[in-house]
């Protein structure tokens, strides 16, 4: 602000920054005179000019002082022009006839009126979040000086980094404190006593598991940074990590070792499955694990997000297009338009094609991104063999759905597998009472359909067996083909396990068999198993195909299916 820069000009000593800059009054001085001159257009001046000017002294007096402008540059509000040149490598007679500038870091702070930090306000953590918000902002801050630690010239800037440090970390303690509400990953560190380091490690994962922000950021190397200051620090911290450290031998963390082109190898580390998930979302899954408990649907697993699906480009278009009507604005003028009534997404999908194709999993992929759970029934849970019962279980199905999305305050998506068994085309010649059954269940079935309010996605292998009525009710219709050669391979690329495997191991060469994406699944998990028995655990090419050939028999041309669920 125009305000706080004047402020300063006026009366450097009574500003909010004064206390910050750590300076005394002649350097207050240096730094006043040169924000002046900048404004007048002056970016670059000679030390011996500004002492000449400031301080009106002979040139010989003036060298003395040359060592507040070395001062001014460890603080980081001043600069050497010449930026290839280290400020430690300049003896002070060199100093004293460079030029200097203001800093970044300075002009923003006269700008600003004060540091871009805030310091929390001193009491009680309200909710868990709120304190895993302050310990992730810790762990950027380790970060941000790990990666300036290097740095010769940002001496300045670590030491602020520091200072900013030491106050979260102070604030943290004194508001735990004060807080009287359960908190499961701070007791999590208390009670496994983890050590001031080892808790740096596993908040950092943590965070990495809410922010997903930086993919290096479960290494080793990574990790071995945030708590060293040099490298015999960072060579003893080693044993932190390894097979007899407390985080890994008392299963608090995971790893996996990778192999590197050049032959060398590294490991990532993971927070264990079962941790994670008592720590991250434990009350929110038991609820969600009791309120469907008892009854019909199932309650599945939704963690899987859209990269992690491989579509042909138009389906996923269609996917992508299909998720855009929860963005806000959109939502917002289909309300104004009198559209929509409120602010839900409602839509009705059906997912048809061949077995194996991904349509479940493109399912699970559209709940996570909705942020909604997801909710799955089969058709062999509504048709049922006594009479009358069928009708009865589509109309508890839809109650039961209504039930459990007042009590978990969200609709979750709902999805129907193998649809076309309950949705098929009804009976109108002469029919059996059994037909009759069928039918009844139907009418019931669409009627609830077309009152339904919520995500319904619906799969089926065939189409042409779907009622015209049911058809006709479905807002989108998306196709899954089996995937091409280069969606092969990117199926190949994202479900290999992370492992060794022998020279000149060509993908391509796996992506020439027509397989689906579950096949390929079922195949990569019966060659692990059988590469896992060996002394020497290798994936080799061969051992691919012969599992390929075993599922698929030696013709390729032949119809023969797998028995996947899609």
């Amino acid at each position: 602000m125009i305000k706080n820069i004047k402020e300063f000009l006026k009366a450097p000593e009574k500003t909010k920054i004064y206390e910050i800059l750590n300076t005394n009054k002649e350097e207050t001085k240096i730094l006043r005179f040169m924000l002046n001159e900048y404004i007048e257009g002056k970016e670059e001046l000679k030390v011996k000019n500004i002492i000449e000017e400031i301080f009106d002294v002979s040139e010989l007096d003036a060298l003395d002082y040359i060592e507040k402008f070395n001062h001014l540059m460890d603080e980081g509000w001043i600069v050497h022009s010449s930026f290839g040149t280290k400020t430690n490598d300049l003896t002070l007679l060199e100093l004293f006839n460079s030029s200097v500038s203001l800093s970044i870091a300075f002009l923003k702070l006269v700008e600003k009126g004060s540091l871009e930090f805030i310091i929390p306000e001193k009491k009680p953590y309200l909710d868990h979040l709120e304190y895993l918000q302050e310990q992730f902002l810790r762990i950027e801050i380790y970060a941000e000086i790990a990666n300036l630690r290097n740095n010769f010239n940002a001496k300045s800037s670590v030491k602020r980094l520091q200072s900013k440090l030491n106050l979260i970390e102070n604030s943290i303690k004194e508001k735990l404190k004060l807080t009287k509400i359960d908190l499961p990953v701070f007791n999590f560190i208390k009670e496994n006593e983890l050590t001031e380091k080892e808790e740096i490690i596993f908040l950092s994962l943590l965070k990495e598991e809410y922010t997903t922000s930086n993919e290096n950021s479960r290494e080793m190397n990574y990790l071995l940074n945030l708590i060293s200051s040099d490298e015999i620090e960072r060579i003893k911290n080693r044993n932190l990590l390894d097979e007899n450290s407390k985080l890994v031998s008392e299963d608090i963390l995971d790893y996996d070792e990778l192999i590197g082109a050049f032959g060398g190898y590294s490991k990532i580390y993971f927070i264990n499955e079962e941790i994670l998930n008592e720590l991250i979302h434990p009350r929110k899954k038991h609820k969600m694990e009791h309120i469907v408990k008892d009854t019909v649907f199932d309650l599945i697993e939704d963690n899987v997000s859209l990269k992690d699906v491989v579509l042909p480009k138009k389906t996923m278009e269609q996917i992508e297009t299909l998720l855009k009507q929860n963005n806000k604005r959109v939502i917002n003028l289909l309300k104004k338009w009198g559209i929509k009534q409120n602010g839900e997404i409602n839509i009705k999908i059906i997912f048809y094609g061949h077995p194996g194709t991904g349509k479940t999993l493109s399912a699970k992929a559209i709940a996570n991104e909705l942020n909604k759970p997801i909710l799955s029934l089969d058709a062999s849970k509504i048709l049922s063999m006594y009479v009358g019962e069928s009708e009865k279980n589509v109309r508890r199905m839809f109650d039961e759905y209504y039930a459990v999305a007042e009590k978990l305050k969200t609709k979750p998506v709902l999805l129907l597998n193998e649809a076309d068994q309950f949705l098929s085309t009804r009976t109108t010649a002469s029919f059996s009472s059994a037909d009759k059954m069928h039918n009844q269940m139907q009418n019931i079935f669409l009627e609830q359909f077309e009152k339904f309010d919520g995500v319904l996605i619906a799969t089926t292998n065939l189409l042409e067996t779907l009622d015209t009525a049911f058809s006709r009710r479905f807002d989108k219709k998306i196709k899954f083909e089996k995937p091409s050669f280069d969606e092969r391979v990117k199926l190949w690329e994202l479900k290999l396990p992370k492992a060794e495997y022998e020279e000149n191991f060509n993908i391509k060469e796996l992506a020439k068999y027509e397989l689906t994406g579950a096949e390929i699944e079922l195949i990569i998990k019966n060659t692990a198993l059988k590469v896992a028995l060996r002394k020497k655990a290798i994936f080799k090419l061969k051992d691919f195909i012969e599992e390929i050939k075993k599922e698929k028999g030696s013709s390729f041309d032949s119809p023969k299916e797998l028995g996947f669920i899609t």
